[in-house]
């Protein structure tokens, strides 16, 4: 996101707004046993005090959400553009997908039968987090270790050629998702959670498609053809 996180959550701002607004909001929400959807018309600084939770804390977890992939440069370097990759893509993932499937089967259950619910979305992101997670464990695991020892020019074709291959099909799941939720369009009145649902799906489609980028087009030539 590139708001500034202040303006994002400051105290005057609700717990519903932030939740909206910020992808991963909602989950340090439930951690500090914050209500913002039934109450989400209530401010930061009173929904903690509510709680008997510090509001400094709760701003301190909220602002590593927002500032957690904002304006770092990507390194050129093979080990730290693998680093990178890891710390802002891989870890992302799974911190963030856990959370946008309780929210997906939140939204499917409470308006189960309203126009524009999306149907199967849950189960579309739990098999996406399965197969990321084999993924990336494959990479971090074989295809990483390889790179970090050898240097650029050896050339890895058969591993990166899988692996293009595995990202073509996280490629069709975006598309999927696309379907799913119309273009990741809200339907009018969607609740709270609805919104922190697809504000979640919008980051993790820019982070997916960001992720893809730097390893097919970046890393991956640096050792294949």
């Amino acid at each position: 996101m590139t708001t500034p996180a202040n303006d994002l959550f400051a105290r005057h701002a609700t717990v519903g707004e932030i939740a909206a607004a910020l992808p991963g909001a909602t989950d340090v929400f439930r951690r500090f046993g914050m209500d913002f959807c039934c109450k989400g018309n209530v401010a930061l600084e009173d929904s903690a005090r509510q709680r008997g939770v510090d509001v400094a804390e709760v701003e301190r977890a909220l602002s590593a959400l927002g500032c957690a992939s904002d304006g770092e440069a990507v390194p050129t370097a093979t080990t730290a553009l693998i680093d990178h990759i890891v710390a802002h893509y891989h870890e992302t993932h799974r911190r963030e997908l856990p959370e946008l499937i309780r929210l997906a089967q939140q939204v499917e259950k409470v308006h189960a039968g309203k126009a524009g619910v999306p149907a199967g979305l849950a189960a579309l992101l739990e098999r996406m987090a399965s197969e990321l997670e084999q993924h990336m464990c494959k990479e971090e695991l074989i295809l990483f270790p390889a790179m970090r020892l050898q240097g650029g020019g050896v050339r890895l074709d058969a591993p990166i050629a899988c692996m293009r291959h595995e990202h073509d099909d996280h490629g069709e799941h975006l598309r999927e998702l696309d379907a799913l939720t119309n273009g990741i369009t809200l339907p009018p009145g969607a609740c709270r959670t609805w919104q922190a649902l697809y504000a979640g799906l919008a980051k993790l489609n820019e982070d997916l498609m960001q992720h893809i980028h730097l390893e097919n087009n970046v890393l991956f030539p640096r050792f294949s053809t």
